[in-house]
């Protein structure tokens, strides 16, 4: 049994260091593509190009994101009351 708790304990450790690695790449992503741009002359390629283009839609994110955070908040609760109560 200890061979098997040592195994699923690897297990573990080995897909949260996966999710956190993820999560830092989707962060660089995001940063390089939200905020890098603006400080930079990135015109060599058509990528730079295109974010730099479209650099206007990220100031909207955060603020139409908060509305749906809300609607996903009550949704979350209502669904909790319901399994609660049926």
């Amino acid at each position: 049994m200890e061979v098997t708790a040592t195994i699923l304990s690897y297990g573990s450790r080995v897909q949260g260091w996966f999710f956190i690695m993820l999560g830092s790449i989707c962060f660089l992503g995001f940063l390089y593509a939200a905020i890098l741009p603006r400080f930079l002359m990135i015109r060599e390629n058509h990528v730079g190009i295109a974010i730099q283009s479209a650099r206007c839609y990220y100031c909207y994110l955060v603020p139409l994101t908060l509305p749906i955070l809300v609607v996903a908040v009550y949704f979350h609760w209502l669904s909790m009351k319901l399994f609660k109560h049926a």
